[in-house]
């Protein structure tokens, strides 16, 4: 799968949730959404244009699911942040796949930017 093309471009949202089971029970009714686990505390889902994912690895926040921005350059654009203001929240770690970052905004939300293991600078 091929993910050039998509660089500081909103990728992918994720909702921490209590029970994912529950979660996909019911925005499988309501909306038809598909899904695929990767293991016990996350599982992917796709609504057929857009995919995000359930995770119950962290706490549920109020405020909403996190929204996840890819980037071909992780450290590039962390570095951009910065210098727009941005607080670094949660500093990168990997996960299958890749490597992501988290971030507060200005206005205090909280966003996240990951990169492919594959991507290039």
């Amino acid at each position: 799968m091929s993910i050039r093309g998509r660089d500081r471009q909103i990728d992918n949202i994720e909702f921490n949730v209590g029970d994912i089971a529950r979660s996909k029970a019911f925005y499988g009714e309501v909306f038809g959404w598909s899904f695929v686990d990767y293991g016990p505390s996350y599982s992917e889902f796709s609504d057929g244009r857009l995919t995000g994912g359930f995770t119950s690895g962290e706490p549920v926040r109020p405020g909403g699911p996190l929204v996840i921005l890819y980037a071909d350059d992780l450290e590039r654009t962390q570095r951009r942040l910065e210098a727009a203001g941005a607080v670094i929240s949660r500093q990168t770690f990997a996960f299958p796949g890749g490597r992501r970052f988290h971030f507060i905004d200005p206005d205090g939300y909280e966003l996240a930017v990951w990169t492919a293991d594959d991507a290039q600078a």
